[in-house]
């Protein structure tokens, strides 16, 4: 996807739709952080930090990934705003080139349809993670009304099962969430989690 539609989006991006939407996936992938103090956690894709930044109290460290510099400078103005201490920011698209990162787990949130080959990028986050880790994907359902040159239209559970055990990934567990309004390319669309140990 065109990087430069994100850099124009940054300063905007928090939309009160988007932070409302951001709640309901931390609410999720919270329970998915239990007993993870010790654990470091990369969220690839980060954008603004809408959601890794309201979990900085659950891991180690955080740090968040993103393809466009600006979403990662409203993102820092956020952790320095906030006082938090244990995140960080790098500036990095691994479909181009993974820098050498270790982390326990990997959380990509609403990433992974603006991706356009899918395997290529779970088998970057697949190195990346520790044995034992866990790669936490938030994404929406395959869904037939959205037709766009630049994004997926979601994903079906079982062909992301399939490529993530091609990858290497031991064991995933896929379910489906929350069902919004308009959520997705303004079509009605429902959100899953999936959650795959390395």
């Amino acid at each position: 996807m065109e990087n430069n539609v994100f850099e124009q989006m940054a300063n905007r991006y928090d939309t009160e739709e988007r932070i409302e939407l951001a709640k309901v996936i931390i609410e999720k992938v919270k329970p998915e952080l239990r007993n993870s103090k010790s654990k470091s956690l990369i969220d690839y894709g980060s954008g603004t930090g809408l959601i890794s930044l309201e979990l900085s109290e659950l891991v180690d460290s955080i740090l968040l990934v993103d393809s466009s510099q600006q979403m990662l400078e409203v993102a820092k103005a956020k952790i320095t705003h906030k006082g938090i201490t244990n995140s960080n920011v790098l500036y990095s698209d691994f479909t181009l080139e993974t820098p050498e990162l270790k982390a326990e787990i990997v959380l990509m949130s609403l990433v992974l349809l603006h991706i356009p080959d899918t395997k290529k990028i779970l088998q970057e986050l697949f190195y990346i993670l520790n044995n034992g880790g866990k790669l936490l994907v938030i994404d929406f359902d395959k869904n037939d009304k959205i037709n766009h040159p630049q994004v997926h239209n979601g994903f079906s559970h079982e062909e992301l099962k399939k490529i993530l055990s091609e990858v290497g990934f031991k064991s995933t567990e896929i379910k489906t969430f929350y069902h919004g309004n308009r959520i997705f390319m303004n079509q009605d669309a429902s959100i899953f989690i999936s959650s795959s140990i390395k």
